[in-house]
């Protein structure tokens, strides 16, 4: 099982425990991590390996989706590269993102530079990562 820490820009009201950001990979399909207003919001993965990611599929609440997005990677917090965009619909429901170049690095940020919601919101229900063998984070 690979160790893993998360990080996000912010949560709705700083409500941790009905909003926080482990209720992304809960697998209970009533929990969400909910952000605060304002943008970009952004996700990072971190872990104490490195990992490789090929592909990631998120869950997003309709109305409260990310737009322009795009995952950066790195071995350094301080010198994340982007790798990729990747546009998500406005919709309830698990969307696939495939990676056009596999990437490998210890930190993963996902960041939402815009939202379909007025203020910014983003709120996701569940966030798998996929490595060219295997799910991660298990």
């Amino acid at each position: 099982m690979s160790t893993f820490e998360c990080r996000v820009s912010s949560v709705r009201e700083k409500n941790v425990k009905s909003y926080g950001k482990m209720n992304m990979f809960d697998n209970y399909e009533e929990t969400c991590w909910s952000s605060d207003v304002g943008t970009p919001q952004w996700v990072v993965i971190i872990y104490e390996k490195e990992h490789t990611l090929s592909s990631f599929k998120i869950e997003f609440q309709g109305g409260f989706v990310g737009k322009n997005c795009h995952v950066e990677a790195g071995n350094d917090r301080k010198e994340l590269t982007i790798v990729e965009s990747f546009y998500p619909k406005d919709k309830n429901g698990l969307q696939y993102f495939l990676l056009k170049n596999h990437v490998t690095a210890k930190i993963f940020k996902f960041v939402f530079n815009e939202s379909t919601d007025f203020f910014g919101r983003i709120i996701i229900y569940n966030f798998l990562l996929y490595s060219k063998e295997k799910e991660c984070p298990d």
